[in-house]
């Protein structure tokens, strides 16, 4: 049962929150670790990280990475949950703290939802290709299917040349000619779309009171399964050499700047900093929470979780390049690919194929499910506390965005589907999502203050967060940031999928998804600016001293709530 606080009143919300308006709470703090968890936790952890360390090094990779880790990843992780906990608000109106940085709230929503318009067709496909293995016979085995292409080869036969071409008629890939050529929505795909529509609908409708019970099957079962499967891979033939060529060690790799590069996003996006999640779920914590040993727990299950799913994923892979006598890097790859073509197809032939496709699918789908739902939450959450008519009307508000997200979806349901979905991957959460979460960080530790904030930490928890903490907030995660954002603009290339080159206006129309949520900072900031008198500085930190006064106050209701 989720419990309601009084914000303000009882020590629960933050000083100059709006005025004694209830606010859910987590029922129990699992429901909020497994959500966060599940957030984190999702595809990527399966089809990029694994693939990332094999190309970069194998065990090499792993310094970049922990080391970034360490000074970015958990400084960042460990801000945005104190910053939604001690606000109580979402990715908006949170920067009450610093209102000429509320832009940067309407861009990480705007993000979170132009990734629910794809991300959703990934668990739809996660349920197709689930449903399409309940049979005695995996349907990919077979060349007489309708969808086949006339280059369909018996995987039992196949080499490494064409490896993947019966997984790939699932999705209908050989019908269309590229991006200008998407056809109409499959039905299949458009019914499992809506399955997972309303999966997603009656999971968060009710808010943290019904997806909190939720993750405790989405976010436990990935676990579940991947131990299973990787039980099942180290004893395949071929296993140990997969595993090696995942671990081998070359430092000589360090030496290339992209290896860094790679590291430095992968653990971004691994940890689901700047989607305005960890701020939405943590806004629903006690006043009091531990969110700093809940950052430590969480980041580090996320990363060995990516970890581990490496060893369950080349396992199999060194089975398929035994198998069909090839080398690793002929059926070693990433994302989609991975996922639906060549892991699927490694499986199936297995002793048991019908089995192992069944239990590998439920892993997806439930990676997919609870991420998806934390990047919804984050909309949901940041658009009702800014405006109170959709909070009022929750229900009909949380249908409304889920029915949009469905409209727009159905271009990836198309044959050409997959192209459009590579082109939002690679714009709408690319480089736009980098740069909000670099003026995040600027807002809060230069404008807001480093200091301010530790205070707000010390009021949450009793103790300020140590020096190491503050000078990466103040120093080390903006620059790593900045790094980032310029490391990723100048080594940006053309869109590709396999061998499809993206025709040049592709790239157009994806820089126009970019800049859509990103020019929400500069109109808001000159919107700021223009229409309240006063200098930058006054401007950025007109509500900072609202904010402080009631500091005092805040502390002696707390202390009398506590008491009671």
């Amino acid at each position: 049962m989720v419990e309601r606080a009084v914000t303000y009143g009882c020590g629960t919300g933050p000083p100059g929150s709006a005025s004694e308006e209830d606010r859910e709470i987590w029922g129990k703090k699992l429901d909020f670790l497994l959500s966060v968890i599940g957030f984190a936790v999702d595809l990527a952890n399966v089809w990029r990280f694994p693939y990332l360390c094999y190309k970069n090094g194998g065990g090499a990779f792993l310094i970049p990475y922990i080391l970034f880790l360490v000074i970015a990843g958990m400084p960042l992780f460990y801000m945005e949950l104190a910053l939604g906990q001690y606000n109580r608000e979402g990715a908006a109106t949170v920067w009450k703290i610093c209102p000429v940085f509320k832009g940067v709230g309407y861009t990480v929503i705007l993000i979170a939802l132009y990734v629910g318009f794809y991300y959703n067709v990934i668990i739809a496909w996660s349920l197709h290709y689930l449903f399409s293995s309940m049979t005695s016979e995996l349907p990919w085995l077979r060349c007489d299917n309708a969808w086949n292409s006339q280059n369909c080869t018996d995987p039992k036969t196949i080499n490494g040349s064409i490896i993947g071409n019966g997984t790939r008629g699932v999705l209908h890939l050989h019908e269309s000619k590229g991006i200008q050529d998407l056809g109409l929505p499959r039905w299949e795909l458009t019914l499992c779309l809506v399955v997972v529509v309303f999966i997603l609908y009656f999971s968060l409708w009710k808010g943290v009171k019904s997806s909190g019970k939720v993750v405790y099957i989405t976010a436990t079962m990935p676990y579940v399964v991947l131990f299973v499967l990787l039980i099942r891979g180290v004893t395949l033939p071929g296993a140990m050499n997969g595993i090696r060529a995942y671990l081998h060690i070359d430092l000589k790799r360090l030496n290339n700047l992209e290896v860094w590069i790679d590291a430095a996003t992968q653990i971004f996006y691994s940890l689901g900093a700047g989607f305005g999640v960890l701020i939405a779920f943590a806004s629903y914590n006690k006043f009091d929470n531990n969110c700093y040993r809940d950052a430590l727990l969480t980041s580090t299950v996320n990363c060995i979780t990516s970890f581990l799913s490496g060893f369950a994923i080349f396992s199999v892979l060194g089975y398929m390049a035994f198998k069909h006598g090839v080398n690793i890097e002929d059926v070693a790859t990433e994302g989609a690919g991975l996922v639906f073509i060549i892991y699927p197809e490694a499986i199936s032939t297995l002793p048991g194929s019908t089995f192992w496709a069944i239990v590998f699918f439920i892993m997806l789908l439930t990676l997919g499910i609870d991420s998806a739902m934390g990047g919804m939450e984050a909309v949901l959450t940041g658009l009702t506390d800014d405006f109170k008519i959709l909070k009022r009307n929750r229900k009909l508000f949380t249908f409304a965005t889920a029915f949009g997200t469905f409209l727009f979806a159905l271009l990836c349901t198309t044959n050409g589907g997959i192209y459009v979905l590579t082109l939002l991957d690679k714009y709408a959460a690319g480089t736009s999502i980098l740069f909000a979460v670099l003026i995040e960080a600027i807002g809060v530790s230069w404008f807001y203050g480093v200091d301010r904030f530790s205070e707000d930490v010390e009021r949450m928890m009793g103790f300020k967060p140590g020096l190491y903490w503050r000078l990466c907030w103040k120093f080390v995660s903006p620059a790593f940031l900045l790094f980032v954002v310029i490391a990723s603009t100048l080594t940006s290339s053309g869109l590709n999928y396999d061998d499809y080159t993206f025709p040049d206006w592709s790239n157009v129309i994806g820089w126009g998804v970019a800049m859509s949520s990103m020019l929400f900072v500069p109109i808001y900031a000159m919107y700021k600016f223009f229409s309240v008198p006063g200098t930058l500085r006054e401007v950025s930190i007109k509500t900072a001293f609202e904010h402080l006064k009631h500091k005092n106050t805040r502390n002696l209701l707390s202390k009398s709530c506590l008491a009671e």
